[in-house]
């Protein structure tokens, strides 16, 4: 299960030095103790967040915070998990190994799609309630462009980007990003040349990479074995059609009685009616997202014989109704 409690990368710290920004001075604002530059702490999401938010706070506006600290880190600070991705292979080698490698602690994940001439990076929160500050979300995508500039040597831009809050000076991150960028968009994505992805890094190093992957790989099996509300959801996704399968067929698949799994997943901070909404709200989004299904065939391969049923959840979901959703998102996707 992955952790709610991570260390602030060192490499962060030194970043600010570089942009000649104390470091005491962010844990200050972000009233931490002072401890955790000089003694290896672990914060809670929160305070990670702060962190991040204080740092924006001194830098000014939003988007130089973030092309000044994405371009700030130097190699020889990276963490294991970055350092892996910046010896890989390839630019497709590195993302994939960046959003395997982000399951070990930071609050955000990345979800990789390929499809056409484009490849999109989706980030996303490990809990929907309490998103990061858009400081940190700018950062993450641009530090992904960086990490493909960095490892092949090229001057890559991106096709475009999008960010679900205001970024400040939006001219400033179209000219870092070489795209225009999109404000207000239903997520935080990057999207690239798919053929970019192809592009060899120089600083591969095979033998780095046979030393680091097994042990990362290793950290990865023991701290994140999905949750029980993880594998339940999982669950839940694989049968919806005909109205998903209920509780005591969950409770038997797991060999354990209803009551158990309802008292599991308490202690889990959530429920299984919780779970089953999520699942359909996750599955709508990604059918949604496909335009050869037909807004009452998602209705009925998320569970829902009624399409007014459908058309009543979506809007509680997202604010709009599934055909807005789709004409947004494919609005803002030229590549459908």
């Amino acid at each position: 299960m992955r952790s709610n409690r991570m260390n602030v990368p060192a490499g962060f710290w030194a970043g600010l030095q570089r942009l000649g920004i104390d470091p005491y001075d962010v844990v200050r604002k972000a009233r931490l103790p002072i401890t955790i530059l000089t003694e290896p702490t672990a914060v809670t999401i929160s305070q990670y967040y702060s962190v991040w938010q204080a740092y924006a706070d001194l830098a000014g506006d939003t988007a130089a915070g973030i092309i000044q600290l994405a371009t700030a880190f130097e190699t020889a600070h990276y963490p294991p998990t970055v350092l892996a991705t910046y010896h890989a292979r390839d630019y497709r080698d590195a993302l994939h190994r960046m959003a395997r490698y982000k399951r070990l602690c930071p609050p955000e994940s990345l979800r990789i799609t390929e499809k056409g001439d484009r490849c999109t990076i989706e980030l996303e929160w490990v809990r929907d309630e309490q998103p990061g500050p858009p400081v940190l979300a700018g950062t993450t995508l641009a530090f992904l462009l960086e990490l493909g500039r960095r490892g092949t040597g090229k001057p890559i831009t991106a096709q475009y980007v999008e960010f679900s809050h205001s970024m400040g000076d939006a001219a400033a991150l179209e000219a870092y990003f070489g795209c225009p960028i999109r404000i207000g968009a239903t997520d935080n994505r990057l999207t690239l040349q798919r053929s970019d992805l192809n592009l060899l890094f120089l600083s591969y190093n095979k033998e780095l990479l046979e030393i680091l992957t097994p042990v990362l790989d290793r950290s990865l099996d023991e701290q994140c074995s999905p949750s029980l509300a993880e594998t339940v959801k999982w669950i839940l996704k694989r049968g919806l059609m005909g109205g998903g399968p209920d509780i005591r067929a969950v409770a038997s698949e797991l060999s354990m009685s209803d009551r158990t799994l309802q008292r599991r997943l308490t202690e889990e901070r959530t429920t299984f009616k919780k779970l089953l909404t999520q699942a359909r709200h996750e599955k709508a989004r990604e059918y949604l997202a496909d335009p050869t299904f037909d807004i009452k065939e998602v209705a009925f391969l998320i569970g829902y014989e009624d399409q007014n049923s459908f058309y009543r959840a979506f809007r509680l979901w997202e604010g709009d109704t599934p055909s807005n959703w789709r004409s947004a998102y494919f609005g803002s996707n030229p590549s459908g």
